[in-house]
């Protein structure tokens, strides 16, 4: 019994580690920028956190900033994708973005009662 609760639990931890970052799926990351968030945990933390920042972002400012946004994180995605594989470009690029969406959300924040 002991033996297949071990195997259950390290089935569930590799299943919920897997290969799967927030905004995409590792086992189909095709790019060099894609490949470095999924091969490093520092990396795929920020990616997992500007993705949670991006959701709640969209869902709480005014419906004419939502596309203004959405173009900043288009053109973002480039600049991250222009990072290829640099562990270090990534990690500036994400800590401008995750800057970036706090701005938005302090902002939101400072015009209501939450």
């Amino acid at each position: 019994m002991r033996h297949r609760l071990a195997i259950l639990v390290l089935a569930m931890t590799l299943a919920a580690g897997g290969a799967q970052a927030a905004s995409f799926n590792c086992a189909r990351a095709r790019q060099a920028d894609e490949r470095a968030i999924c091969a490093n945990l520092a990396l795929n933390d920020q990616d997992v956190r500007l993705a949670q920042l991006y959701e709640i972002t969209q869902h709480l400012v005014a419906m004419g900033q939502r596309g203004t946004i959405q173009d900043d994180q288009i053109q973002w995605l480039q600049a991250r994708h222009a990072c290829g594989a640099n562990r270090a470009c990534l990690t500036r690029a994400y800590a401008r973005r995750i800057d970036q969406l706090n701005q938005v959300l302090q902002h939101v924040y400072s015009q209501g009662p939450f």
